[in-house]
Parts: C-alpha cells; sequence; structure tokens
C-alpha cells in the first residue's frame, strides 16, 4: 500500500484579539492582529504545494464563540482553495467555537466535512485503502464528560484516525474538557490520534502517534517558539512526521549578552547584532545578561519603563517586525547583589500572580480620589511593577562591599 498523506493541525485561533499587548505602533499592531490569519494562509498554501491526500484541523478554528466576520470569510477563501485542489478537509468545532456560537456563518465548500456533537466514523478511500476518520464538535462551549467511549475500535484492514478536542484527566495547567486517558486512546488500537486544545506541541505516543500539533500562531508570551502543524505520512505500521513551523510572528524570551557594556549605546547596539540572529518577526522579551558592575551603575538610576520604551522605539524602525514586550535582568545577577533577606522577597515577587497584585494594591485602587487615574492593571503593568520592586530592594538591600 502506498502511504496516505495528511495535514494535522488543530487551534487556529482565526480572530483572536491579542489584549494586553501595549506599546505597539499603528503598523505593529495591524501585523500582530493579522497573525493569526497569515499563519493559516501558510498552511493552506503549504497544502496546495504538496497535495496531501486530506487535511484535519481538530478544533478552535476561531477564537470567540461569536466568529468574527473577517475571520470566517478567510476560512470559507481558504476551503474553496482546497476545493479546487480537490483536497478533503475534515474539521471538528471545540470549546472556542463550539455548534452553539453565535455569528453570521458562511457556507463552505463540498469538500469540508465538519463533525457533529456526537462521535461520527466517516470512510473514505485513499490510493485504494479504507481510511476512518473517527471525531466529534462540541455542541456547547463545556464538554466535561469523557467522549473517548462513544469512539469505535479500529476494524482489521482499515486506516484508522481519531479527531480529539481534550486534554488528559490529570492535566492541571488547563481547563479539562472531553477528558480522556492515554490508555485509552491506545486501547483503540488507532494508527494516529490527532488532538487539538492543548497549545503546546508535544507528543503523548510514539506508536501509536498520540499528537498535538499546538496551535498555529502564538498569541502571547506563554506561547513562545515555533508554531504550526504536522506533515504526516501513515504507512502500514509506520508512521513519518514532519513539524511545518507558520507562526507570522514568534514569542520568544531571548537572553542578550551584555559582556562589557557600560554605555547605554553599546546596550542598543548589542541588542541589535544578537536580535539579528533570529529571522522571524519577533515578539521578545529581553533578558540582560552578563552585566558587570559598571553595567549595574549605569542602569540602576535609569526606570525600567523608560528603557523599555526607547528601546520600543528603536527597534520600530527595523525592516521586521521587533516588539520588545518586557525586560528582565539576568536574575543570577541580582541574587548576587542583594542580602538573603532581599533576595526571598524578590524571589516571592517573581511567582506573584496578578490576582495578588491586585490584592495588595486593593486600597490604592480603591480610594475615591486615586482609584480613577490609575490604568488597568493588567499583566505587563503587573511586570513592570514587580521589575521596578525587584530594582528598589537590590538597591535598599544591597551587600556591603566587603573588600
Amino acid at each position: 500500500m502506498a502511504p496516505i498523506r495528511f495535514i494535522h493541525s488543530a487551534d487556529l485561533h482565526l480572530g483572536s484579539l491579542f489584549t494586553g499587548m501595549r506599546g505597539l505602533g499603528t503598523e505593529q499592531w495591524k501585523t500582530l492582529q493579522d497573525s493569526t490569519l497569515s499563519a493559516f494562509g501558510s498552511l493552506i498554501s503549504h497544502a496546495l504545494e504538496t497535495r496531501p491526500d486530506f487535511v484535519l484541523i481538530v478544533g478552535d478554528i476561531y477564537d470567540a464563540e461569536d466568529r468574527n466576520l473577517r475571520a470566517q470569510h478567510r476560512f470559507q477563501q481558504g476551503m474553496e482553495q482546497l476545493a479546487r485542489a480537490d483536497i478533503p478537509v475534515f474539521l471538528s468545532h471545540g470549546n472556542h467555537d463550539h455548534l452553539s456560537g453565535g455569528g453570521a456563518a458562511f457556507e463552505l465548500p463540498d469538500n469540508v466535512y465538519v463533525f457533529k456533537e456526537h462521535v461520527e466514523n466517516i470512510e473514505l478511500t485513499v490510493k485504494g485503502a479504507s481510511v476512518k476518520i473517527a471525531g466529534f464538535s462540541y455542541g456547547r462551549r463545556h464538554v466535561t464528560e469523557s467522549m473517548i467511549e462513544s469512539y469505535p475500535d479500529a476494524e482489521p484492514g482499515v486506516i484508522q484516525i481519531g479527531m480529539l478536542h481534550g486534554s488528559e484527566e490529570s492535566d492541571t495547567e488547563h481547563a479539562v474538557y472531553a477528558p480522556f486517558r492515554k490508555e485509552q486512546l491506545l486501547s483503540k488500537n488507532y494508527d494516529y490520534w490527532a488532538l487539538g486544545h492543548i497549545h503546546k506541541r508535544q507528543q503523548l505516543s510514539e506508536d501509536p502517534p498520540i499528537v498535538y500539533p499546538g496551535n498555529l500562531q502564538g498569541r502571547h508570551r506563554k506561547e513562545s517558539g515555533a508554531k504550526g502543524f504536522y506533515d504526516v505520512s501513515l504507512d502500514t505500521g509506520h508512521a513519518s512526521l514532519q513539524f511545518v513551523s507558520v507562526e507570522s510572528v514568534r514569542f520568544e524570551r531571548i537572553l542578550i549578552d551584555c559582556s562589557g557594556v557600560q554605555h547605554m549605546n553599546e546596550l542598543f547596539t548589542v541588542c541589535k547584532e544578537q536580535l539579528a540572529d533570529h529571522k522571524a518577526d519577533l515578539v521578545a522579551e529581553l533578558e540582560l545578561g552578563n552585566l558587570d558592575e559598571a553595567a549595574l551603575r549605569m542602569l540602576e538610576g535609569v526606570p525600567s519603563v523608560e528603557l523599555l520604551e526607547t528601546l520600543r522605539e528603536a527597534f520600530s524602525k527595523d525592516e521586521r517586525f521587533i516588539h520588545i514586550a518586557k525586560l528582565h535582568l539576568d536574575s543570577n545577577v541580582l541574587i548576587a547583589e542583594i542580602s538573603p533577606f532581599g533576595k526571598q522577597i524578590a524571589d516571592r515577587l517573581e511567582g506573584w500572580e496578578a490576582q495578588q497584585w491586585k490584592n495588595a494594591l486593593n486600597e490604592l485602587y480603591n480610594h475615591p480620589k486615586s482609584g480613577r487615574f490609575l490604568p488597568p492593571l493588567t499583566d505587563e503593568l503587573c511586570e513592570e511593577l514587580r521589575v521596578g520592586a525587584e530594582q528598589k530592594v537590590r538597591k535598599l538591600m544591597a551587600l556591603e562591599d566587603q573588600a
């Protein structure tokens, strides 16, 4: 039997709003707003160039249940392109774009099969082989019950693929929807499990493959690194997976080696030189490392917000999209510069979530005179407060030079 080829994608989140992003210029903002659509366009281009036997999209095509009109139009256009190339598409809706959601609906071409809210097992013939694809769409936002019992067992002589937008029931990092155990998936004897919902690319099993491709485009700092989909070849008893990166803008935390930096112009130069090694468009968190005593003295009196804004302005003139989201000083330097008690305070601040900052600042924000003038306490503002507080701790609790 000739191997069958398909694309496994999930979590397109077309139309993401990228809330919480600050300090972007008009063109930068447009680039970021269009990034999910651009990544989807790259998926379509890859399919048209390589002609897979079919395409799988495992849930959360749209970012919200109201499915904004522009995102729907771009998706419909992409499906029309695949239809003209005779490439079938099998898609399921997830918790973000469930079937009960509102919004206008574009009619999709006949090459697209949309799974209903109960598990179906759709059969097709590919290169003379019988292939079945099992899956379901979320009928409502919260599908908390296990669905795996409704998936049929694999049949002899049939290539069986499962599509499942959900998470392992032991997962403590994400909202658990359509929970499953890996052993349950293995017991079905499928040739491939195409998963969605978790945005971090990972493989729960190699034989058979049980795979999360992650989302197509990162949307914040916790979704860093390469993003894309898998191009999969299935042969008798063998699977070959190729990850294809298509993100339009990459989120990264990048260590900047500041060895020998004593003046601000040198700092800006090394930032530009070292970011030039990263070819992708970037939303970057810069960690300034290898800061010696002279560099620390240079930075000591500079407000972190002012330094961040000036770096942003410098990179806004770059031909590429480069947005500096945050600045960090190498934690090892900070720890070496402050007392043990100061280190304890800094470590505690590092772990604070937004709600803890809100609790700490509750009286200030609720004050009738000051509260109305304060900006919203976003994650980015909380990070700026943490950096400023840590710098203040380092200055007030620095170890005396014993030399």
